[in-house]
C-alpha cells in the first residue's frame, strides 16, 4: 500500500515557528521534550517558534526524526516565510518610490511593449527596476550618475534625466540583442566606404547592409524612436572594448538629416574616447565644443570630399540639374548635398527640398 501524506503549504505570511507550535500541541508534546529530543536548548526551539531564528537545513532533517515530517516540508516553509517577509519590506519600499518612478515616460514604454500597464502604483515602481535591470532605486541611482558623469553635455540630461535614461536603455536592450564581432578599426572604416555610395538607395534596400556592415566591425547599430523633451538626434557609447553601440532616433526623416547623423556618431567610435557617452542633439552642425566640431566636419568631408565641394561652391551654380550631376560624380545622393548647401546658407532653406528622400522607418519597437 501506497502512503500518502498531506503537508500544509500555506501562501500567506505564515512563521513556520507557528506551524511548528501547532504540530506539537496536536501531539502533546512540550516544547521542552522537544528540545530536548532534537539536541537544541529550550530557548533556541522558543526563538524558532516566535519567528526570531530560522529553521536550519539541520533542524529540519532532526525535525524529520522526531516528527516524521519531510525536511523539505520545514525548509520550504521556512523559505517562503522569509521570502514573503522580503517581500513585504519591498513593497514599503516601493511605495515610497512612487513619485520617482512617475518621472519615467510611462506610456511611452507601455506603447512600446516594454512592460505592461502597471496593477498598482508600488507595480508601477517594480516594472521600471525590472526594465533598468536594477535590483532597487539606489542601484539605479548609482548607475544613473556614472552615466551623468561620463557624457558629453547635453541639455537632455539636465531637464529630463529620466527620460533620457529610458531611452539610453532602450538601445542597450537592442544593442544586447546584436551579436557583433570585435570591434577593429580598419575594417570600420572600410565599411564606411561601401556604406557612403548606398545613399541614393531607399531605406528597405540600404537599412540591412548598413546594420550588418557595423556588426562585422563591432558596431551594433539601432534605431529608437525619440521621446519627447529629449531631442535628439543620436547617442554613442561604447558598451564593451570591443563593442560599441550607434543609436540613432530619426528625428529627421530627410536623407541629410539621417546620413550626416550615421557619419557624426561614427566619427565618435573613430576619434573620440571609449570612456565617454556621446549624447547628440537634434541639430548636429550647429553642436559647439571641439569634440563635437571634429564629428561634424569628418561626416561632412566623409559624405562630400572637401576639394570637390570647394570646386563646386566656387562655380556658384546651384540649379537643380547641377546638383543631380554633382551628386552623381561623387555617388551621393542629391539631398545630402542640398542640406549641406542649406546649412551654409548658400541657398534658401525652401530651395530643391524634392531632392531630398523623405524616409519611412517600420520597425517592431520592442525588438
Amino acid at each position: 500500500m501506497i502512503h500518502t501524506r498531506n503537508e500544509f503549504q500555506p501562501d500567506y505570511i505564515v512563521s513556520p515557528g507557528e506551524i511548528l507550535e501547532e504540530v506539537l500541541a496536536s501531539r502533546n508534546i512540550k516544547k521542552i521534550e522537544f528540545a530536548e529530543r532534537c539536541g537544541r536548548s529550550p530557548k533556541a526551539i522558543s526563538q524558532i517558534i516566535s519567528g526570531i531564528a530560522p529553521i536550519t537545513p539541520e533542524l529540519a532533517i532532526r525535525f524529520h526524526r522526531v516528527l516524521g515530517s519531510s525536511p523539505a516540508l520545514w525548509n520550504n516553509l521556512e523559505a517562503n516565510y522569509r521570502l514573503q517577509l522580503a517581500r513585504k519590506a519591498e513593497r514599503e519600499e516601493l511605495q515610497k518610490r512612487v513619485e520617482w518612478a512617475k518621472e519615467f515616460p510611462i506610456s511611452e514604454l507601455e506603447k512600446r511593449g516594454f512592460f505592461e500597464k502597471p496593477e498598482s502604483d508600488t507595480d508601477l515602481v517594480s516594472k521600471i527596476l525590472d526594465f533598468f535591470g536594477v535590483g532597487n532605486v539606489a542601484a539605479w541611482e548609482e548607475v544613473h550618475t556614472r552615466v551623468r558623469l561620463t557624457f558629453r553635455h547635453s541639455p537632455s540630461f539636465t531637464s529630463a534625466p529620466k527620460v533620457l535614461s529610458a531611452w539610453l536603455r532602450i538601445g542597450t536592450i537592442k544593442a544586447e540583442q546584436i551579436e557583433t564581432k570585435p570591434y577593429n578599426e580598419q575594417k570600420f572604416r572600410a565599411a564606411l566606404n561601401r556604406i557612403r555610395v548606398t545613399t541614393e538607395q531607399s531605406p528597405q534596400d540600404f537599412e540591412p547592409m548598413l546594420k550588418r556592415e557595423c556588426a562585422a566591425s563591432g558596431i551594433a547599430l539601432v534605431f529608437v524612436p525619440e521621446f519627447k523633451k529629449t531631442s535628439l538626434s543620436g547617442v554613442t557609447r561604447w558598451l564593451s572594448k570591443d563593442k560599441a553601440l550607434i543609436m540613432m532616433s530619426l528625428r529627421h526623416k530627410t536623407d541629410d538629416h539621417f546620413w550626416f547623423t550615421f557619419f557624426h556618431e561614427a566619427a565618435h567610435v573613430l576619434l573620440h574616447s571609449k570612456k565617454q557617452i556621446f549624447i547628440d542633439a537634434a541639430k548636429l552642425s550647429q553642436q559647439k565644443g571641439q569634440v563635437e566640431e571634429e564629428a561634424n566636419r569628418f561626416s561632412a568631408d566623409f559624405l562630400i570630399p572637401p576639394a570637390l565641394y570647394t570646386n563646386f561652391v566656387n562655380q556658384r551654380d546651384f540649379k537643380k540639374a547641377s546638383i543631380v550631376r554633382f551628386s552623381r560624380e561623387i555617388e551621393i545622393s542629391s539631398g545630402i548635398i542640398v542640406g549641406r548647401l542649406q546649412r551654409e546658407r548658400k541657398i534658401p532653406f525652401s530651395l530643391h527640398n524634392d531632392l531630398k528622400q523623405r524616409f519611412k522607418f517600420v520597425e517592431n519597437l520592442r525588438k
